[in-house]
């Protein structure tokens, strides 16, 4: 075994100094991206990071990094992941060089969908703001084709089958009408893969375009697309305060 036998496990020493959650660590490790005093990880290996080495990459990671969350207005065709294959551009390609370490998404928006997307160089606030139990609103605009009936539009706010599961109530309003197409705003308190453009297809009415405008309290506003922000004390206060 790498490392103090009496330590804390891997994957949680990695989220701690803020390089990614938990779920992504355990994927590294199975990976053989994880060293430990200069060996390769297994899953279920511990360390101590007063006397261990452990590296990612062969980068040596800090235990304590100064925590950021940062707000970015994601552009249409960036990946909401910190490493792609494909070569495709990724949400840190929208940071300065010197803010990208550690830094990873909290939660996804996918590749055809654009707007508002945390990042946070903190695993375990990572895992507090994707958990069911806060239940974080996130409010979106989307274009769809044609006009839905009063009728559709109150199927989806009570909830449809997807994967299996009925999707929990929405907020879902008509903002405008154009040309053929409507404007809704949405407003979900789940986040299923493509939720919305697969309930929307399922109802006759594919996306044409999705912009999320909001996660609970942090609003993009006049943010411009492909830039960022740091949230203030008040949006990371009412985003971390624990439901009673």
């Amino acid at each position: 075994m790498a490392g103090s036998p009496r330590g804390d496990r891997l994957q949680k020493l990695i989220a701690a100094a803020g390089i990614c959650s938990r779920r992504h660590a355990e994927e590294w490790i199975r990976a053989g991206r994880i060293s430990v005093n200069g060996r390769v990880a297994q899953l279920g290996d511990r360390a101590d990071p007063s006397q261990d080495h452990i590296c990612v990459d062969g980068a040596q990671i800090r235990s304590t990094p100064q925590p950021r969350l940062l707000l970015l207005n994601k552009p249409k065709g960036v990946i909401s992941s910190c490493h792609d294959p494909q070569g495709r551009p990724i949400v840190l390609d929208m940071l300065p060089i010197e803010l990208r370490c550690g830094l990873h998404p909290v939660g996804r928006l996918d590749a055809d969908s654009r707007g508002a997307l945390l990042l946070t160089n903190q695993g375990e606030l990572t895992l507090h703001l994707t958990h069911p139990r806060y239940s974080h609103t996130k409010t979106y605009r989307v274009w769809v084709r044609g006009r839905p009936k009063h009728s559709t539009l109150e199927a989806w706010r009570q909830g449809l089958p997807l994967d299996d599961r009925i999707t929990q109530p929405a907020t879902v309003r008509v903002l405008e009408h154009e040309s053929g197409e409507t404007l809704l705003e949405v407003v979900l308190r789940e986040g299923r893969n493509r939720q919305i453009r697969r309930v929307a297809e399922q109802l006759g009415h594919p996306v044409i375009d999705l912009q999320r405008i909001a996660i609970a309290n942090v609003a993009l506003g006049s943010l411009a697309e492909g830039r960022w922000r740091p949230l203030n004390k008040g949006e990371w206060r009412a985003l971390t305060n624990t439901p009673r």
